[in-house]
């Protein structure tokens, strides 16, 4: 029996019959994915969508980027063999899919982010598969280079991909690389995965001239035709030359700029990024390229989850939410997040005075400057994933007397640190820059944990540095800030804190003083943020179970110190505790020493503060606490210990 005919008048294709059972359980690496019938790759897509949707539902995570990078997973594992040849992931929040093709599905995928669990993002550790281990954004086309060019120099031939979101190529350390690629390696293909997002919507000169190459229906159609042409006739490859020649010379009739071919890179695209017949077919030619390539990829950020397409950047990284609906499993009267309190507390500056603008670097909602961006748009500058640029954006503000306020994740600015050294210490310039999730991000792990801000900020001449112990505190310090003439620092945790909402007017707060909460002649606890919580039941307790008194200090203020409370407290107590968020090395616990023996004071200092290594991801900080001798009981123990009889 013969199909009906179609209405070109050739025979319709028969559909593909769906599998009897399920393709992924039955995954247990790319040589598995590759044994598949080609018709039975949709279905695979479809079970990896929904195995997405299901675990990001439960445990959250990176949902929509993984929606939006299936089928070129797929393809990616069809035509290249992991772990001889190499993937390096920009971010690599987008690297679910891969840890699925690469035999770490089933219970192990279903643990993903949580204690003991896989990482939301790749890592060396986890899988030879993960050739290089990622976090934070623009970092892949660099790495791929160096692995590239160290195959060159072995001479060895697996092949290298470096998997490059849109938004990175706002970074500058990828075009710093870009700089570098054909004067390097002739064997890299770089895949540009084009979804018009980062966390938000891309923003620059960049994001809108991707936009024009992938939309120029003129220039992509003379390409492809002619090229098919050329390829089915004799002598057809000579000819194909002259033509790349030809379209090198004339693309820019159609395009602002070529790019990619400017910097000595072959450029394939834009294509259908959901198209894995069309997909694998670009990536072969790629493969046996003699040149470096980029293949232009177009996808859809959450696609097959409607909610995650209607909402792409709270569906980016999300909590547990409910599938049916896309809502979060928020508690009734649940806590405001120290993010939204900044926000609010910003706004409230810049409504009375327009000097105020807020900037951020690709994060208008993760920051809380999103309420500023919606109700006062000219004071707030979205950079794009551009931390460097953000500093110094903000440092020539402040030199022309506006009061730049910089919202950055404690984790990313390190990658702006010449910038706060050179360009706004230095020249003493006001800038407030607004440190969220300054400690542990639970399960992200180690490249999002704010726990290196103290180290790498104290030790920078004419910056203030602060914590504040409450939501309240943090709409003074602020304020404060935005009083003061030099760079101030304000660093807060991720969530919510207290409870304590911000008052009507904020307070301006005495620099450098911090705030004594009780007063005990037997130790002295100083805290910072949210361990003063912590302190107050731990004086509690001492008291309780043996009658010490313990004085309890928010210390508010890392740099300047309070050295003058601090020395009065170490001349009348046995012992000084300090805890803090941050690594033991050079954090606030060594401010204290150092301001100690300069006074040449021998109290004893028991710091609790983070160890020197990397910390893992978890279920929650409480958990990573405990792992790692920070829980209070183990606290209490150490304290008695320590406290001289």
């Amino acid at each position: 029996m013969t199909a009906a005919p179609s209405p070109a008048g050739k025979p319709a294709q028969a559909a593909p019959l769906r599998p009897t059972a399920p393709l992924l359980p039955g995954l247990r690496g790319p040589a598995d994915l590759k044994a598949l019938p080609a018709d039975q790759l949709p279905f695979l897509a479809q079970e990896i969508r929904d195995e997405l949707i299901d675990v990001t539902a439960r445990n959250g995570g990176h949902l929509g980027p993984n929606l939006g990078v299936v089928e070129l997973s797929i393809a990616l594992h069809r035509v290249f063999d992991t772990p001889r040849d190499k993937f390096v992931f920009d971010v690599a929040h987008q690297g679910y899919v891969h840890k699925l093709l690469t035999g770490r599905g089933g219970d192990a995928f279903r643990l993903i982010r949580k204690t003991g669990g896989l990482s939301g993002f790749l890592n060396r550790a986890e899988s030879p598969h993960d050739s290089f281990g990622a976090g934070h954004a623009g970092t892949a086309l660099s790495a791929a280079l160096g692995l590239a060019t160290a195959r060159d120099l072995r001479g060895t031939s697996e092949h290298v991909v470096a998997l490059c979101g849109d938004a990175a190529f706002t970074c500058g350390i990828t075009m710093e690389a870009l700089n570098n690629v054909a004067h390097s390696t002739k064997r890299l293909v770089v895949v540009l995965n084009d979804n018009e997002w980062s966390i938000a919507r891309n923003v620059g000169a960049l994001a809108k001239y991707l936009n024009e190459l992938s939309t120029s229906a003129t220039y992509n159609r003379i390409y492809h035709d002619i090229e098919e042409f050329f390829r089915s006739t004799p002598r057809g490859e000579r000819l194909h030359q002259i033509w790349m020649k030809w379209k090198r010379e004339t693309k820019d009739f159609f395009v602002e700029s070529s790019l990619f071919e400017k910097y000595g890179l072959r450029y394939l695209g834009p294509i259908d990024g959901h198209d894995i017949p069309l997909l694998i077919k670009n990536l072969e030619f790629a493969k046996q390229a003699d040149c470096p390539v980029v293949v232009h990829v177009l996808t859809k950020k959450g696609k097959g989850y409607e909610v995650a397409i209607e909402h792409a950047e709270r569906f980016h990284g999300t909590s547990p939410f409910d599938i049916a609906t896309g809502n979060g499993h928020s508690s009734p009267g649940a806590k405001p997040a120290y993010q939204d309190i900044f926000g609010q507390a910003l706004l409230r500056e810049a409504r009375l005075d327009n000097r105020i603008v807020g900037i951020t670097g690709a994060m208008p909602a993760g920051t809380g400057l999103a309420a500023l961006a919606k109700e006062l748009p000219r004071q707030f500058f979205d950079v794009g994933i551009a931390e460097e640029h953000a500093a110094l954006f903000a440092a020539g503000l402040a030199a022309q007397g506006l009061k730049p306020v910089v919202a950055i994740y404690s984790t990313f600015l390190q990658r702006a640190y010449d910038q706060i050294v050179h360009d706004v210490c230095l020249q003493q310039l006001p800038v407030v820059f607004c440190l969220d999730r300054a400690g542990l991000s639970p399960n992200d792990g180690p490249t999002h944990h704010g726990l290196f801000d103290l180290s790498y900020l104290r030790n920078v001449p004419h910056a203030a540095v602060a914590q504040p112990k409450d939501e309240d505190e943090l709409a003074d310090l602020l304020h404060t800030a935005l009083q003061h003439p030099l760079p101030t620092f304000i660093r807060y945790p991720r969530g919510a804190g207290p409870g304590v909402a911000p008052k009507a007017t904020p307070a301006v707060l005495p620099l450098g003083k911090a705030e004594l909460l009780r007063a005990g002649a037997d130790l002295a606890l100083w805290a910072l943020g949210p361990w003063v919580q912590d302190a107050l039941a731990l004086a509690d307790r001492l008291e309780r179970e043996h009658g010490l008194r313990a004085t309890v200090v928010n210390a508010r203020w890392i740099k300047p110190l309070d050295r003058e409370l601090l020395l009065a407290h170490a001349r009348a107590t046995r012992l000084i505790v300090t805890l803090e968020d941050n690594v033991v090395m050079g954090g606030f616990g060594s401010a204290v020493l150092e301001a100690l023996s300069d006074a040449d004071v021998r109290t004893p200092v028991e710091r609790i503060a983070w160890p020197d290594a990397f910390i893992e991801h978890g279920n929650s900080v409480e958990i990573l606490r405990a792992a790692h001798g920070l829980d209070p009981e183990t606290l209490y123990q150490r304290i008695l210990a320590r406290l001289p009889r």
